[in-house]
């Protein structure tokens, strides 16, 4: 209002002496320890299992799993082709440019999705990966409010959305240390920004384990305190 005013739109500024309000606090986003999403793992039912794992290990979104098709899966080259989303039993394109992405499927992935293979009626290249036994998508939401929070029950942790095991993904690539062009590109991201402030947590051991590396180099002597929490490599461990 106050350019308005300098550009002379309006005469005055009726908002002037108008205070905002304090900024309330977001809340936290949930993410879930790597131990978590091996009790969640061990206490999901299929389809829940192989989508928890999906989306633990490849960052994809509930509505790009629910539209992935067998035809754009290579279980011999290890990838998968991000072409489609899923919404409410409607299909289209990813979101953005960058949504459109090829990713890489560790072993443990492809073993995991091949025993689904064997499992599966249809195997047409066009047919769902997850899909009723009529052939029609999965509803996230059904999944979530039943399947999935059975799961969570189950395992003993807090109830999470489907976004909990995204950001999950984020932060074990952060705490690995892949870089962040590699991380926005498995993450299917336009913006870098979007890759670092939204979908990496750094986690409390990884916070003791840098103070303990800065006490080491400017007071040797002093003996630090264990981080007793999971090392990267025991994070980027989650299926066995």
């Amino acid at each position: 209002m106050g350019t308005a005013v300098n550009w002379d739109y309006v005469p005055n500024n009726p908002v002037r002496d108008i205070k905002m309000p304090e900024r309330t606090l977001k809340r936290p986003h949930r993410y879930l320890t790597a131990e978590e999403v091996r009790r969640l793992i061990a206490s999901s039912k299929e389809p829940i299992r192989t989508i928890v794992i999906l989306a633990t290990m490849t960052g994809l979104r509930i509505g790009e799993i629910l539209a992935l098709r067998w035809g754009r899966i290579d279980l011999l080259r290890g990838t998968l082709l991000v072409a489609e989303t899923c919404y409410r039993g409607h299909f289209g394109t990813p979101k953005t440019r960058a949504s459109r992405r090829e990713v890489p499927l560790a072993p443990a992935v492809v073993r995991e999705l091949k025993e689904r293979y064997m499992r599966s009626v249809d195997h047409s290249p066009n047919a769902l990966v997850f899909a009723t036994s009529q052939g029609a998508p999965l509803a996230a939401d059904n999944l979530r409010k039943k399947s999935l929070r059975t799961a969570c029950r189950r395992a003993g942790i807090q109830r999470i959305d489907w976004h909990a095991l995204r950001h999950k993904h984020g932060t074990l690539l952060h705490a690995q240390g892949t870089p962040l062009k590699v991380a926005q590109a498995q993450l299917g991201h336009s913006h870098m920004a979007t890759t670092l402030e939204v979908y990496t947590h750094a986690s409390g051991s990884a916070q003791r384990d840098a103070v303990n590396l800065l006490g080491d180099q400017l007071f040797p002597n002093v003996p630090k305190l264990e981080s007793g929490g999971n090392t990267p490599q025991e994070e980027s461990q989650l299926v066995q």
